[in-house]
Order: C-alpha cells, then sequence, then structure tokens
C-alpha cells in the first residue's frame, strides 16, 4: 500500500511541476479518478512573487467544510477531520506544494475539493480538483459444496446507486452459458426456470447473494454476477463452484481358489476416490492392487480395487481397506476379515433360537 501512495506523490508531483511552468499561480489536476475502498491523495501547488509570504494553507471539502489546515512554519500544528493526513508539504523558494492523503475513498467523497493559501499581502489563492470514484466487483473465492448442502454465492459492488440491474449466469464443464437469476431495482428477483425452486436470490443492487439450497452435481460450474452499470458500464467477476459426492466404501472378498481369496473395495464419489490397502506388500498377496475407474452417468466415479491375497491372511491379519478423497478431513476404514463373515450366521441362528425358546416357555405356561 505504500508503494502504491509513493507511486500516485511521484505521479502528482511531476504533473504539478509540468502544470507549474506552464500555467498560473495555483495549480491543481482539474479531475482526478480514484479506486472505492483504496486511499487517494490531492495535490495543490502555489508559486509566489518575491515578497509574498504564505501564512496558512487550508483544505476544503465539497460541501465547503475545512478538513485540514496548516501553518507552514509550524509543522506540529496540523488540524484535521478523521480520515485525512498531510502526507507531504515543501517549501521551496517562492513555492509551496501540499498534499493530503483520505485514507479509504467512498462514494461520500465524490465531489470537488479545494486548496486555499492564504498569502501575505496578495490575499487568498485557491485551487480546485474534482474527483470522480471507480471500483472493482468484489466476490468470494472459489468454493466447494458437499452434495445436498446449502451454499450462498455472493459478491459486492460499492457504488450501488449506479446499478440499474445485477445478473448471475452459470457458464458449465462444457462450456455452455445460461441465465440463472436476475433483479431490478424496485422489482422482486427473477430466477429462470430450470433453476426454479432450488435458488433464491436476494433484492439487492449493492451485495447480491445467489443461495442453492441442496447443491447437485448439475450446480458445478463458474457462476458470474454482472452489475449492470451506468455510465460505468458492465462490472463483473467469475468464481467457480465444486460440488463433491463423498463416498461410502464397501468391501467384500470372494473365494478365487482352495487358498487364495480375491478383496475387492469400491467407492462411488465425486471426484474420484483414492483407494488402497494396509497389506499391500505383504509376503502373502499374490501380488499389488489392481484398481478400475467406471464413469457413472450422474457425474459420479466408482473406484474398484481388488488384491488377491492367500486365504489365511484374513484369519492372521485385519484386512483393511483405505479411501481418501478431496472432501474428507481423514480417511475412511472399512476392515475385511474371515471370522467376521462367518460368525454371522451362528449368532443369528442363536438368536432365532432364543426368540423360539421364549415363545415355547409362553405357550407352555398358557397352556
Amino acid at each position: 500500500m505504500c508503494g502504491y501512495i509513493s507511486a500516485i506523490s511521484l505521479q502528482v508531483w511531476l504533473t504539478l511541476m509540468l502544470l507549474s511552468r506552464l500555467q498560473g499561480k495555483v495549480l491543481a489536476p482539474p479531475h482526478l479518478q480514484a479506486m472505492a475502498e483504496l486511499p487517494f491523495m490531492l495535490a495543490c501547488n502555489i508559486t509566489m512573487e518575491t515578497g509574498e509570504v504564505l501564512k496558512q494553507v487550508l483544505w476544503l471539502d465539497m460541501a465547503n467544510k475545512t478538513i485540514l489546515h496548516y501553518q507552514p512554519d509550524k509543522n506540529d500544528h496540523v488540524t484535521k477531520v478523521d480520515g485525512v493526513e498531510l502526507s507531504q508539504q515543501t517549501t521551496g523558494q517562492q513555492a509551496h506544494t501540499s498534499v493530503i492523503t483520505i485514507r479509504r475513498a467512498a462514494p461520500a467523497n465524490e465531489g470537488c475539493y479545494q486548496c486555499l493559501f492564504d498569502v501575505y499581502p496578495t490575499g487568498q489563492q485557491r485551487g480546485r480538483t474534482c474527483l470522480s470514484l471507480t471500483a472493482m466487483v468484489e466476490m468470494m473465492d472459489n468454493k466447494t459444496v458437499v452434495s445436498g448442502k446449502p451454499l450462498t454465492l455472493s459478491c459486492k459492488y460499492v457504488l450501488s446507486k449506479r446499478v440499474r440491474q445485477v445478473l448471475w449466469k452459470k457458464t458449465a464443464e462444457q462450456g455452455d452459458t445460461a441465465t440463472v437469476a436476475s433483479y431490478v431495482k424496485n422489482d422482486r428477483p427473477i430466477i429462470e426456470t430450470p433453476f426454479k425452486g432450488r435458488i433464491t436470490l436476494n433484492p439487492s443492487l449493492g451485495q447480491t447473494k445467489l443461495s442453492i439450497h441442496q447443491a447437485q452435481t448439475e450446480d458445478e460450474g463458474c457462476y458470474t454476477c454482472e452489475f449492470h452499470t451506468y455510465p460505468d458500464g458492465i462490472k463483473s467477476e467469475t468464481a467457480c463452484l465444486s460440488v463433491y459426492v463423498l463416498p461410502k466404501p464397501e468391501a467384500s472378498y470372494v473365494t478365487v481358489s482352495e487358498d487364495i481369496v480375491e478383496a475387492n473395495c469400491s467407492a462411488v464419489s465425486r471426484p474420484a476416490a483414492e483407494i488402497s490397502w494396509n497389506v499391500e506388500g505383504h509376503n502373502q498377496t499374490m501380488g499389488p492392487a489392481v484398481t478400475s475407474f467406471y464413469q457413472l452417468g450422474d457425474g459420479t466415479t466408482m473406484v474398484v480395487s481388488s488384491i488377491q491375497m492367500q486365504a489365511e491372511l484374513l484369519d492372521d491379519e485385519l484386512v483393511k481397506c483405505e479411501v481418501r478423497h478431496q472432501g474428507l478431513e481423514s480417511a475412511i476404514y472399512v476392515s475385511l476379515n474371515k471370522y467376521r463373515n462367518f460368525h454371522v450366521i451362528p449368532i443369528s441362528a442363536s438368536c432365532v433360537a432364543l426368540v423360539l425358546l421364549i415363545c415355547l416357555c409362553i405357550c407352555l405356561k398358557r397352556c
């Protein structure tokens, strides 16, 4: 920021020096343009005749209110309002340059400023600079959301009084662009037919918010908010949305031969998950895992990882399938062991036998 201000200060100084050779006594740029929300500088230069003495310098805003004044021979006595600083005062032979900084350009700062030089014995000399603002659209960074969850995209244009219409557009991965929603002052937001019931737009010309109630994979794409302004034209910014589908992995195994089993782990997600096994490289495996990818019609990807191993490994080791995904803070582990499959039936049979026994006792008691 300091470099930005210094560059402007140098530019103002060179401009004033050039003008001082071409024009009259008090010199000030007739018009300046500043970026909203950033600092801006105003400068004036006066050249005096021999025998003239500069007593005081004042700066007035567009309402003719004093925002800063000082006496050149008393550097420590500067009176100013909040947000205004004396950036530079240079006194040379029969000349004086005054530069002030307003820390944050806001719509209320637009207008014409005056610099007043009280010169003895000539009287007051003045210069005038009119300031106009320009602005950029402020938009949040790219966003990621999990399928089924809500989210809001927002962007801001600080010069809201110039805005006539707000328009949101979506560009899909294939490159197709469609209008999503729009808002015109003193009217209701309009949601285009393909997005009705799922998307809402707040009625604002300065800070616009596009809300998706339950994100779906088809909502993925890049969203552009356009502020149609007068007289500055269209101001826009774009952010992209990624929709994740989290994996819910499943693991199972099949017997390939008497001593060999094949373990399989699958996960459907968006984007594709990464699957690995904690027994890869074990001396009882038959080789590295083989991974296959299948693109599904809803934009998700099924990943299937298969590894062959000696059947006894299921008894000796806790075989785990590890699934990692960009939308997860940590991996998901799915255990696969032989006893888990073989003991389901005995336990279930015991439960059934117990229930039958209880029913039999109740019947005998009633009889």
